[in-house]
């Protein structure tokens, strides 16, 4: 029997050769690795979005309702102004609803493709083959720059499949654009 260091778990192969034990070969990048049957590795969108379209929600309705209180109440009479109980409910429905909306988007990378997956109540998922992927943009308009989000837009050869990853944080967005781009270029060049 050979003795060795206690960190030294390997086997030897047929010539002898010693390996590595599997805990001190480096695991690979868990957005790669792809095992036959392996579930791939889901990414959820960050708060920030969730944020923004509530604010937004709040905004817009909180001004509906405003309108909805002070119009009738006024010109109708005091009576009419219950009407502003409607847009409250719809604020209050509005704000669940944005919640289960948000928990639903996510995304994975995969060896061959991009999956997207969204929706409560039709379920919708996307597949994009790195291959397919002729432009990805990163766009950020003026509220989700105030709240530090931008969007990745994928145009694909089939327009029907063009896919929209919303509410990422600017970094993540770019390395994705970046890492689209490249697996895209690769998996083209090789057709």
């Amino acid at each position: 029997m050979e003795t060795g260091s206690p960190h030294d778990t390997g086997t030897a192969d047929a010539q002898g050769t010693p390996t590595p034990a599997t805990a001190d070969v480096p695991a690979p990048d868990a957005r790669t690795r792809q095992d036959a049957g392996a579930e791939p590795v889901w990414r959820a969108l960050p708060p920030g979005l969730l944020t923004m379209r509530r604010l937004l929600l709040v905004v817009w309705l909180g001004l509906l309702t405003l309108a909805t209180a002070l119009v009738p109440g006024l010109l109708a009479g005091p009576a009419w102004g219950a009407f502003a109980v409607l847009p409250l409910a719809l604020l209050l429905w509005g704000w669940v609803m944005l919640e289960r909306n948000w928990r639903s988007w996510r995304y994975a990378e995969r060896a061959d493709d991009l999956l997207i997956s969204r929706g409560v109540l039709w379920h919708e998922e996307t597949v994009v083959p790195y291959g397919r992927m002729q432009l990805v943009e990163v766009t950020s308009g003026p509220v989700e720059r105030h709240f530090g989000l931008a969007s990745v837009q994928l145009h694909t050869a089939a327009a029907a499949t063009d896919a929209t990853i919303p509410g990422l944080d600017p970094a993540e967005a770019e390395r994705l654009r970046d890492r689209l781009t490249e697996l895209g270029e690769a998996r083209s060049a090789g057709l």
